[in-house]
Order: structure tokens, then C-alpha cells, then sequence
């Protein structure tokens, strides 16, 4: 198959969207599918074997992480040369509208995914008003494709809900070579905790240091167990605001991390908290599954599709800031309060990220695919 992507973040960028992206161009590519990923200006030209054409774009002001491009002529141009069975739409904003009506005048199958809730994401930036029109807009241009992924069960329901057809679940993948329990080790442990003595146990954070993420709703957790620590891996807008957040606390910023680092520092950690209550999937807490940390997550969207509530990780109720805050030091007690509880979580999560692996799960998009080239085959033959 030859299949174009229009995605909003790519590389260099680093979160969630991107790893699905690149490990699904991975796996599309050592299959012998031609791939092109059309995606923000600062890209490499080139990944795993599929070519990778950067638009002109300019940041959004309230998400400067997150850039917007405009499709030019050399966008048209290689989707000439290309000649796409499919056109793959992920998060359509700016770029992925270009591709959706790209697909439309050039009678191209389209496929849509939605991977970041972003009408959730603006009441915490003070825009909550704006939900219902981000929602009509999303509704129209999501049902211009002939079928839209969710990464969970919740997000299959709720857009459904919302008016946006043809819904269907993408299978969540995770790399359970690179993360991996064996990599726990005393020198990771020692750099998380920065200048904070191992007197008690380790609290991480991994994930983009931004308001939606709730982030703030750990210090309560540190005042409740005063001999825990906590480090934050990641960066974002929110920084310094957290750090004002976290003065006096035992909380060391690290910064971002990758590869065997970030496994590393999964896996060196007593619990993995990750207190945001608008994630579509939370590619992270698997993750950290994998590597055989204990998880916190919230008993909303995505995430319970992963945790099993005292199984494999516990969850917690994240409505209300303080009965928010409550709920997440009372799982965070459950996960740390005996060590052969904490061991059995350990074991659980790493079972449970072992079902799901990058192969698999572009597999099945894969299949989607195929049904999609198949229905259109047999419209166009009628």
C-alpha cells in the first residue's frame, strides 16, 4: 500500500502522538508499504525508510509546543508522485484540513484519528466556552473521512456521542524491549532524586509539564506521605509555574529524557502518578507498565482501558480539585503501603504491557486499511 499521512507533530517533537507515528511508520515501512508523512517545518527529511516532507508553520500562542501549517505546492507535488491508496489524517487542525480536502479532490480514501482531547484542554486554559464550537468543528471535519480512530474504548463512545460517524478503536501499542523492568538501577534513582536523600519512596512523573496535565495535584500526595520524593521528566509552558508550585516540596525537575534513560527512570521509580483526567489513552502510564512500575491514572477517558483498579495499577476520582487531591493520595497509599502488594502490581503491569506490541497493533490498522480499499474498490467498479 502507499499511504500519506497529515499529521499537526512529528519529529523532533517528543509525546505520545509522535511515538504511535513513528512506530507505526516503522512497522508500515519493514512490512513494504510506501509511506510519506507530511507534518510541521524542523522534521528529518527522512525516518525508517519513509520520507518525511516539513510545511511552513507557526506555533499556536497558547500551545507553542504544537505548530500550525498551511499545505503548499510541494505538498500537491508529491502526492502526485506518490499516488496514495490512502490518505491518513491524525488530529486534523490546519495541516490535516489541507489533507482532508487534498483526499476530497483527488477522490483519495480518507482515514481520520483523534489522539489529543483538545475541547477538554480549554477550560484549563480558561476557554472552556469555547468546547461546543471546537466540537462542531471537529464533527466537520472528522466526517469527511470514511472512518475515525479513537485510542479507547471511552473516546469510541464519546465522539460517537458527539455527533462524529464511523467510529472504530485503534489497538494501543507499547515497546516493552526498551522499557523494561532490568533496567532499575541506583544511578537513574540517584539523578531523579537530585539532591534529596532515598529515605522513603520515589514518585515520578513523566509527560509534557502543561496545565491540562493537573500536574499540581501531586503536592498534596507529598504533604500526606512526607518521605516520599518526586521527580518530573518532561519540560513545557508550566514549568516555572510548577516550580513556584512545588517550592519547599522534594521535587526534582529533570527535564526530558529519552531512550534507555527514560526507561531507566520508569523503571527506578516506587509509582508512576499521572493525575490528568483528559487523556484519550495515556501512552505513558503503559509505559511505565512496562517497565514495571506501579501506576496511578484516572478513573476517566482513556485510562481506565489500561489499569486494572488494584490489579496492575489503581485508579482515582479526579473530579473535584480537593476531592481530586484526596483520591489520589488515598491510591497513591494503596500502591506504596506493602511491598508485596507493590511487588504483585510490578508483575501485573509488565503481563499486561507485554499484550500490547507496535506489530500487532499496526496490524490491525492495517486491516482497517484494507476493508476501507476494498469497499472503495467494489464502489468504484458498481
Amino acid at each position: 500500500m502507499k499511504i500519506a499521512f497529515f499529521t499537526e507533530t512529528f519529529l523532533p517533537k517528543v509525546d505520545g502522538i509522535v511515538t504511535r507515528l513513528t512506530k507505526t511508520v516503522e512497522n508500515l515501512t519493514k512490512s513494504g508499504d510506501e509511506v510519506v508523512v507530511f507534518c510541521p517545518e524542523g522534521c528529518p527529511s527522512e525516518y525508517k525508510g519513509a520520507k518525511i516532507v516539513g510545511v511552513p508553520a507557526m506555533p499556536l500562542p497558547l500551545y507553542p509546543e504544537l505548530k500550525l501549517g498551511l499545505p503548499g505546492p510541494a505538498v500537491s507535488e508529491t502526492l502526485d508522485k506518490l499516488k496514495p491508496d490512502l490518505i491518513h489524517v491524525v488530529n486534523p487542525a490546519v495541516l490535516g484540513l489541507g489533507g482532508i480536502w487534498l483526499a476530497k479532490t483527488n477522490g483519495i480514501p480518507l482515514v481520520a484519528s483523534y489522539h489529543t482531547h483538545l475541547p477538554k484542554y480549554l477550560e484549563h486554559y480558561g476557554m472552556g466556552m469555547l468546547e461546543p464550537l471546537l466540537w462542531e468543528l471537529l464533527k466537520a471535519a472528522h466526517n469527511q473521512a470514511t472512518l475515525n480512530l479513537c485510542t479507547s474504548t471511552a473516546m469510541v463512545k464519546e465522539l460517537s456521542e458527539k455527533g462524529i460517524q464511523n467510529t472504530a478503536l485503534w489497538q494501543r501499542g507499547v515497546d516493552t524491549e526498551t522499557f523494561r523492568p532490568e533496567l532499575r538501577n541506583f544511578d537513574m534513582r540517584k539523578r531523579l532524586l537530585g539532591k534529596y536523600s532515598d529515605e522513603g519512596e520515589l514518585l515520578i512523573y513523566v509527560g509534557r509539564l502543561s496545565a491540562e496535565k493537573q500536574i499540581e495535584r501531586i503536592k498534596p500526595v507529598l504533604e500526606a506521605l512526607p518521605n516520599t520524593r518526586l521527580a518530573l521528566v518532561g519540560d513545557g509552558p508550566y514549568r516555572q509555574q510548577l516550580e513556584k508550585i512545588f517550592e519547599g516540596t522534594s521535587t526534582t525537575f529533570v527535564g526530558y529524557l529519552s531512550g534507555e534513560e527514560l526507561a531507566s527512570a520508569y523503571a527506578s521509580g516506587d509509582a508512576f502518578l499521572f493525575p490528568s483526567s483528559t487523556e484519550t489513552l495515556g501512552l505513558v502510564l503503559l509505559e511505565a507498565m512496562a517497565a514495571g512500575c506501579p501506576v496511578v491514572g484516572a478513573n476517566k477517558g482513556g485510562i481506565p482501558d489500561i489499569i486494572n483498579d488494584g490489579v496492575n495499577g489503581c485508579l482515582y476520582e479526579p473530579d473535584g480539585e480537593n476531592e481530586g487531591s484526596i483520591s489520589l493520595i488515598k491510591a497513591t497509599k494503596n500502591i506504596l503501603g506493602n511491598e508485596l502488594e507493590r511487588q504483585s502490581m510490578r508483575n501485573s503491569a509488565r503481563l499486561e504491557a507485554e499484550k500490547w506490541g507496535w506489530a500487532n497493533a499496526t496490524e490491525e490498522l492495517k486491516k482497517f486499511y484494507r476493508e476501507i480499499l476494498d469497499k472503495n474498490s467494489t464502489s468504484v467498479a458498481a
